[in-house]
């Protein structure tokens, strides 16, 4: 649905740039007929280039038009990464028909200034430049507007033309004041700067298109490794590679991260990752995140055994690693099926401590806790256990009478043998997580003693969020 969604706006994008075109056409079409009409009856070289400048812009709003239309059409077999290349492709088309517009002048001013002749000028040919300055002027800020609300290479480079086109059309109403004051050979003169100004902007054009067709960064690597290297799970990036225009940028990188890593966790850590990158970066169309492990770091106890317990579908938790020498004690709480014979879970156990002892070879003891683990699906949310609710806040308001405690939730089933609880407690954020730990500690153990019935215990610590009423 989401890919449907970004289709459907890139063909609304598409319409939205050939409407802007369809007006820049039709301007075109009247400047270069009345340019090149007067032109030649006045025998103005200046005005039969910039007439030539403007047939040449409108050749290029055709093609922009029909090349946007194509770049708005979503991947196919032939296309999977788009068709978006072809905006680029038409960007650089508007960048060399300036260049053979430029080459065509270059060539009638060098002979007007060697022939010397004199264009024959009226007041047509001043209200015609006059007319063009208003035309260029306007279809500038249009197209330079449009393309950065859309994001348009091809109408952003168009609107960079029309910039060269407002400096032409003063050069050449410079010019016609000049030849009309007797100075004839200001005409061919005039026309060379308008190469100079047309020949800039086409290679400026052509250089940006070209950065993109051959897959310049898009995006500065420091940058992007700094983003992601400031999350947590992410040792260092490896590689960064970013292409695409300022729309349609692609990233690539190879992200290290512990080993080992599951992929449920990997499969968080790239959510993050795009996250990040797209809060910092406008235009990102497709982030691919690879994942190496990384040798070379100091091993993740806790990490490994999770990993190891998740291979056999049991759980571990409150993992613990003491170092004494060379070797290792690990000290671990796996949950197993509550309803599995100890038999079975003990040798489900066994295995996971024989790949613990694989997975590091340092190990000398493991020290494992087997705990029941009930199936949430199997419990359900009991009304009319209020005395017990009661109960639970009374031993916990008594142990930490200063702590807020709330969202009180007790579950339960013939299934899970007992109760579930989970409960929140707001304390001082300046505690640290050790200390608070060991309140939620303290508080599970009461509970454990005083009400046996409840068989598994979750708190949840959180800093005050405000301060809680006169009880």
């Amino acid at each position: 649905m989401l890919v449907e969604d970004s289709w459907m706006e890139q063909e609304t994008r598409s319409r939205a740039v050939n409407r802007v075109y369809g007006i820049s056409l039709a301007a075109n079409l009247v400047m270069l007929t009345l340019k090149l009409t007067v032109g030649f009856l006045t025998g103005s070289l200046v005005m039969l280039a910039d007439g030539v400048d403007s047939s040449l812009d409108a050749i290029a709003n055709i093609i922009a038009m029909l090349v946007t239309r194509v770049a708005g059409n979503p991947p196919d077999a032939d296309h999977p990464y788009g068709h978006r290349r072809y905006e680029t492709l038409a960007a650089m088309l508007v960048g060399g028909f300036l260049l053979i517009t430029a080459s065509e002048i270059v060539k009638s001013g060098v002979s007007r200034l060697i022939s010397g002749t004199v264009p024959d000028l009226t007041l047509a040919n001043f209200a015609v430049m006059a007319l063009a300055f208003a035309v260029n002027f306007a279809l500038f800020f249009l197209q330079r507007g449009a393309g950065r609300r859309l994001k348009s290479e091809v109408l952003i480079a168009s609107s960079e033309d029309k910039r060269s086109d407002i400096m032409v059309s003063i050069t050449v109403l410079v010019s016609l004041v000049t030849v009309q004051l007797g100075y004839g050979w200001i005409d061919a003169a005039a026309a060379l700067v308008v190469v100079a100004l047309i020949s800039r902007n086409a290679l400026n054009i052509i250089k940006h298109a070209a950065d993109v067709l051959v897959d310049r960064a898009a995006l500065d690597a420091q940058t992007v490794s700094q983003i992601v290297e400031e999350i947590p799970s992410v040792k260092y990036v490896s590689q960064v590679r970013s292409r695409g225009s300022e729309d349609d940028v692609h990233v690539d990188l190879v992200v290290s991260v512990p080993a080992p890593t599951p992929i449920e966790q990997t499969a968080a850590i790239t959510d993050e990752i795009i996250n990040r990158l797209r809060t910092h970066f406008e235009g990102l169309s497709e982030i691919e995140v690879t994942f190496q492990p990384a040798y070379d770091l100091p091993p993740d106890f806790t990490q490994i055994a999770r990993t190891e317990a998740a291979a056999l579908g049991i759980s571990a938790h409150e993992i613990s690693a003491v170092r004494i020498g060379d070797g290792l004690i690990l000290d671990v709480h796996v949950e197993v099926n509550a309803n599995q014979k100890l038999e079975t879970a003990h040798e489900i156990v066994s295995r996971f401590e024989d790949r613990l002892r694989q997975a590091i070879p340092t190990l000398t003891e493991i020290v494992t806790h087997i705990e029941p683990y009930y199936d949430p699906e199997d419990c359900v949310a009991l009304e009319g256990e209020e005395e017990l609710a009661q109960q639970v806040m009374h031993i916990v308001t008594n142990l930490y009478p200063d702590n807020y405690w709330h969202n009180l939730n007790l579950r339960a089933s013939p299934g899970c043998g007992g109760y579930t609880l989970s409960i929140h407690c707001q304390t001082e954020g300046s505690v640290t997580v050790a200390e608070a730990h060991e309140l939620a500690e303290a508080v599970e153990t009461r509970l454990r003693s005083d009400l046996p019935e409840i068989h598994r215990i979750t708190i949840h610590t959180e800093p005050w969020e405000r301060v809680p009423s006169a009880a």
